[in-house]
C-alpha cells in the first residue's frame, strides 16, 4: 500500500467531496420538492415513493460491477465514468413530461453517482491508515449533509425564482466541474501488490465477502436501519411534517435544513473522536450495540407523538442513528486493500436496496392503511412503527451473531 502525504491526502479528500455533494443533494432533493411534483404531475404516495427510491435502485443496480470496477481500474477512472451517466439524468429530469420520464431519469441519476462514495473509500483503504479512513469516512458523511442542507431551504428558495427544471441543469454543470477537479488532483492506480491480493479462488469474485461472518452479522443493520435512516431523511420526512405535523411547504423544508444541519455536526463529531475512540477499545460493534437502543427509544416516541412529533423529534431519530453509520467503514477494514472495492460496494448494496425497498414500502403501507380506513396520520404512524420493527429485528440479528463472530476483524 502507498500511504498519502498528509497535505495530498486533504487534496484528494476535497476532490472527491466535491462530488459527493451533489450526489447527496441529488439523493435529498426529492424531500424539498415532494409538494412541487406531487401537484404539477398528480402523484400519490407510493408513486412518491417509487420516483424518490428510483435513485437508490438505480443506485444499488450498479454496486456489484462498480465494486469489480474500482478495485480492478481504480476510483478516478471510474468514477467519471459513472459522473457522466449522473449529468445525463439530471438533463433529462428537466426535460421530463410525465411519471415515466422522471423515473427513468432519476434511476440514471442514481447510478451515475453510484460510485460518488464507493470510489473514495477504496482509494482511502490503501492510502489512509485506519484511523484515518474512520475520520474520513465521518467527514464524507458530512460532506453529505452539505448536499442535504442545499437540498432544502436553498432549494425552496431557488425553485420560485428559477424553477426546477432549470435547477437540475444546474446541477449537472455542478457535476461536470467535479470531474474536472477529480481528472485534475485525484491519483491513478496502481497494481495491488502481490501479499494483498485475494486468492485466486476468490479474484474476480464476491464469493469471499458473502461469505465473511462479519460481512453477514451487519447486513440486516445496513438494509432496515442505515437504509431506514436514509429512506426518511430523504423522502418521508419532509411528508410527515406536512401532513402529520401541519407544517407549510417552507417550514417543512426549514425543517428539513436544521435536521441537515443536526447531521452535518453529527458527522464532524463523528471524525473528530473516531480515532481517539478506536484508540480507546471502542470499536464499531461496541458503539453500535450501546448506541442504537437510544434510537428506537427516540422513534417510538415519534411514533407515539403522531402529529406533536416535529423536526426536533425527526433531528433526534436521525443524530440516534448515526451509530450505524461507522459499520460501512468497518466492513471495508474487515477485508484485504485488494477486496476493500468489492466489500465497500457489496455493503453499499445492502444498504440502498434498503433505501429503496423502505422508501416504496412506507408509501405502499400508507396508501393501504388508508385504503384500510385509517386516518393520514394513523397511516403514518402505522407505516413508521413497520419500519421500526424490521429495524429492530435486524438490531436483535446483530447481537444474536455476536457469539459466531466476538470482535471485529483488525484492519490490515
Amino acid at each position: 500500500m502507498s500511504i498519502l502525504p498528509k497535505r495530498t491526502a486533504v487534496v484528494v479528500f476535497a476532490a472527491f467531496a466535491f462530488a459527493y455533494f451533489f450526489s447527496a443533494l441529488l439523493r435529498a432533493i426529492t424531500a424539498t420538492l415532494s409538494p412541487t411534483l406531487t401537484q404539477e404531475f398528480a402523484l400519490n404516495a407510493s408513486d412518491l415513493g417509487l420516483l424518490a427510491g428510483g435513485y437508490f435502485l438505480g443506485f444499488a443496480v450498479v454496486q456489484l460491477p462498480l465494486g469489480t470496477w474500482l478495485d480492478k481500474h481504480g476510483p478516478r477512472k471510474i468514477i467519471l465514468c459513472f459522473l457522466t451517466v449522473a449529468v445525463l439524468g439530471c438533463v433529462l429530469f428537466s426535460l421530463a413530461t410525465g411519471f415515466t420520464g422522471l423515473l427513468v431519469a432519476r434511476l440514471l441519476c442514481g447510478a451515475g453517482v453510484g460510485a460518488c462514495l464507493m470510489a473514495p473509500l477504496t482509494g482511502f483503504r490503501r492510502w489512509l491508515t485506519p484511523a484515518a479512513l474512520l475520520r474520513a469516512n465521518s467527514w464524507m458523511l458530512m460532506i453529505a449533509s452539505f448536499g442535504m442542507v442545499a437540498s432544502t431551504l436553498p432549494v425552496q428558495w431557488l425553485v420560485p425564482l428559477i424553477g426546477w427544471r432549470p435547477l437540475f441543469l444546474l446541477l449537472a454543470c455542478g457535476i461536470l466541474l467535479s470531474m474536472v477537479v477529480i481528472a485534475w488532483k485525484v491519483p491513478g492506480w496502481e497494481a495491488v501488490p502481490d501479499e494483498f491480493a485475494p486468492s485466486p479462488k476468490h479474484a474476480g469474485s464476491y464469493a469471499q465477502v458473502w461469505r465473511d461472518p462479519y460481512f453477514r452479522r451487519m447486513v440486516p443493520l445496513g438494509f432496515f436501519t442505515y437504509g431506514g435512516m436514509l429512506a426518511m431523511l430523504t423522502l418521508w420526512t419532509g411528508p410527515w411534517l406536512v401532513r402529520v405535523a401541519s407544517y407549510t411547504p417552507l417550514e417543512a423544508a426549514a425543517g428539513l435544513f436544521w435536521i441537515n444541519l443536526a447531521m452535518l455536526c453529527t458527522f464532524w463529531l463523528w471524525g473528530m473522536f473516531n480515532p481517539w475512540l478506536l484508540g480507546r477499545g471502542h470499536d464499531t460493534n461496541r458503539l453500535i450495540t450501546f448506541g442504537l437502543p437510544l434510537h428506537f427509544v427516540v422513534l417510538g416516541s415519534i411514533i407515539a407523538a403522531g402529529s406533536g412529533a416535529g423536526a426536533l423529534g425527526w433531528a433526534l431519530f436521525c443524530i440516534s442513528c448515526t451509530f450505524v453509520s461507522l459499520a460501512q467503514p468497518a466492513v471495508g477494514m474487515a477485508f484485504p486493500p485488494a477486496l476493500a472495492g468489492r466489500a465497500l460496494s457489496a455493503y453499499n448494496l445492502v444498504i440502498f436496496s434498503g433505501v429503496f425497498t423502505i422508501q416504496w414500502g412506507v408509501g405502499l403501507l400508507i396508501d393501504g392503511f388508508m385504503a384500510l380506513g385509517l386516518s393520514g396520520i394513523d397511516a403514518f404512524r402505522s407505516a413508521v412503527a413497520v419500519f421500526m420493527a424490521c429495524s429492530m429485528a435486524s438490531y436483535v440479528w446483530f447481537l444474536l451473531a455476536k457469539s459466531h463472530n466476538a470482535s471485529q476483524p483488525a484492519a490490515t
